[in-house]
């Protein structure tokens, strides 16, 4: 019975160290499979399809990465959809969400607005829940600070169809160099509210209505510097913001000059749209986006 008994034990002890032996192998084949996977998300994640796809934020602390026209957005925060002095068009594209300091200043610049008798406001793109390259209208508008901001207001809130379908005001003449009808007084107070928000580090728009700020600017036109005449931005402004103190990744733009830019600069440009020149003919190409690994380690979180 002695000898059956430590026989017994003997052969249960060895199975017992094989099966805890193929748990451990197991295990590590495990986590083994798991890194590979990860690693090869985080080389496969270069395509703006990985950040469409991806509809909701990181739950961490907001900061905006990298470039405008290269980075990402971690803790981003969505906008508000009940503000009584703005309303945010074509919400099925998910494109509303941004840094904290992006949703103050609407907030701030619709209430600004509404204080000057302005109509309501119509906020468009932003950026998508984690930031990064858009498949397709944008460049930029990848940190969470930028956004367009339509030159058409409405005196009374627009009906979900219509959010989702508007139509917008093109405020350009034809030859591209003078504003049409459509611009008017509201619009010039609308981007000077803007541009004097010290937030403000830039705002885009076409250069007939630089111009035509200009011509109107009759007391100090410094906040004018801020306003930078580019390609289209002939139915919204562009208005980006400065790196916010609170993310040390966000890449700084090259500093604007100081100089409001209503003589030689907005003159060449004129100039450069009376007599075509191919340096102006078109907006510089698409660079090719390499995702930094701070941004895939955003997008990736499953926090």
């Amino acid at each position: 019975m002695f000898i059956k008994l430590s026989q017994v034990l003997l052969v249960g002890t060895a199975f017992l160290c094989s099966t805890l032996t193929n748990v451990a192998i197991a295990q590590t084949t495990l986590r083994q499979t798991n890194t590979t996977v990860s690693n090869k998300n985080i080389t496969r994640i270069v395509s703006p399809k990985d950040f469409s796809k991806i509809k909701t934020p990181t739950q961490s602390k907001s900061q905006a990465i990298g470039e405008y026209y290269n980075g990402c957005i971690d803790g981003a925060k969505k906008i508000a959809f009940d503000n009584p002095y703005f309303q945010v068009i074509r919400p099925q594209n998910k494109r509303f969400y941004g840094h904290p300091n992006l949703i103050t200043f609407i907030e701030n610049l619709a209430t600004n607005a509404n204080k000057n008798d302005l109509p309501i406001l119509l906020i468009g793109d932003m950026g998508m829940a984690r930031g990064g390259p858009f498949l397709r209208g944008h460049n930029s508008h990848q940190s969470g600070l930028d956004v367009d901001i339509w030159y058409r207001m409405v005196d009374k809130r627009l009906p979900e169809k219509q959010l989702k379908s508007p139509y917008a005001i093109n405020i350009v003449s034809d030859n591209w160099y003078e504003t049409n009808k459509n611009y008017n007084k509201d619009i010039y107070t609308l981007i000077k509210l803007a541009a004097n928000d010290e937030q403000v580090e830039r705002i885009f728009v076409n250069a007939a209505i630089k111009k035509q700020l200009c011509l109107d600017s009759h007391d100090n036109k410094e906040w004018l510097s801020k306003v930078r005449p580019w390609w289209g931005h002939n139915a919204h402004m562009h208005v980006r913001l400065s790196c916010p103190k609170d993310s040390p990744l966000c890449v700084k733009q090259q500093a604007i000059k100081k100089d409001h830019g209503c003589g030689e600069e907005i003159d060449s440009w004129i100039n450069d749209i009376k007599n075509p020149k191919k340096k102006k003919s078109s907006p510089p190409p698409r660079k090719e986006i390499k995702v930094s690994d701070e941004c895939k380690r955003v997008l990736l979180s499953t926090d």
